[in-house]
Formats: structure tokens, sequence, C-alpha cells
């Protein structure tokens, strides 16, 4: 999909992937890791940074899509949150603005559905980004779509794997089916080494 018909979603309200929920997944490994700063890849309008600020990080999300980012700093500010909770429209694939972040570096990270759109070669430069802008030990959670076809890998684990070594280390793979388009799908954990 590409820009301009992501921003045309967004400002139709039109986002069936944007359910205001926080995946039980990255609310167990909330509440399983120390609180610290967190960065979220592909925030869309912000529902689990907010989630995050919430909690007590100091969370950080990053949209191309400027009518996301408007969406979710407003729902930060109703939240009472934007102390806690910073948006910034932004290329996940290039993110050294982030490195001058007070967050920075990010103790956790998360990727629910934005890696899996990009093309081989952003992939590796957001493998790359994110690498820089993670502390040693960072845990980092990963939603993907496991579907092959001609701009986009198969997230495997073995591709999982060699997209983020030798920075992280697979710690688990939980494989499923997304219940909004009915594609297989998997959960990824993995640590920064």
């Amino acid at each position: 999909m590409n820009r301009l018909r992501f921003w045309w979603r967004y400002l139709r309200r039109n986002t069936p992937w944007d359910t205001n929920i926080t995946p039980p997944e990255i609310v167990a490994l909330a509440d399983r890791l120390p609180v610290g700063t967190a960065l979220d890849l592909g925030c869309g309008t912000g529902t689990n940074v907010i989630y995050l600020a919430q909690r007590g990080w100091r969370a950080v999300g990053v949209d191309f899509a400027p009518n996301a980012i408007g969406i979710a700093r407003r729902k930060a500010r109703k939240a009472g949150v934007e102390a806690f909770a910073k948006f910034y429209v932004a290329d996940v694939t290039k993110l050294s603005a982030l490195e001058r972040s007070v967050y920075a570096p990010f103790t956790f990270a998360m990727d629910i559905g934005c890696l899996h759109a990009l093309s081989p070669e952003q992939q590796r430069a957001y493998a790359a980004q994110l690498a820089r802008l993670t502390a040693r030990g960072a845990t980092y959670a990963l939603y993907a779509h496991q579907r092959r076809n001609q701009a986009h890998f198969s997230f495997t684990p073995e591709h999982v794997k060699s997209l983020f070594e030798p920075h992280f280390t697979l710690i688990s793979a939980t494989h499923g089916t997304d219940t909004s388009s009915g594609l297989s799908s998997a959960w990824y954990e993995l640590q920064r080494v």
C-alpha cells in the first residue's frame, strides 16, 4: 500500500488495523519488563505508546502518516500523558534524529505490522536503525504477516534471524492467524546483544 493511500485511509478513518486496543502480547511484555524507555515503529494513532506511558514508561512513536501522528498526539493529550508519550512523523528506515532523543537508547521496541510492508532494502535499513537506537539487553517485539510475494520476504524465524543478527538474538516465535485479514502471522521476541 503506498503512502498516499495510507494518508487517505487515516483521513477517512478507514483503518481496520487500528483497533485502539493494545495486543495482549505487548501487555504481557510490559508487565514482565522493568519500566524504561520504549519505541513503537509504525505507531499509527499511538495506542501502544499511550498504553505504556500510562504505566510509567517514557515512550516514542514513529509513523510516516502525518494524519496518524496528529491523532496520536490528540489521544495522548486527552489521556494526560503527553509529557511521557512523544510522536514523530518519520520514515522508520531513517531515524537518526531519534539518536538525540532523551529517551534513547530504548530498552523496549515494538513493531506491530510495519516491517512486513517494507521492501528487502528498507528492511535492512530498518534493522540497522533499530540496532543503533536500542540498549544492550533491550527487548524487541515484532508482529508480522508471513506472506511471500514479489516485494516482501516471508517472515519466517529464519528470515527474522538473518535480518537482525548479529545485533539481536531471536528468543521466541509464536505463530497464528491475523483475525482481520486471515493471513498467517507471527509474534517474535528478540533481545539486543
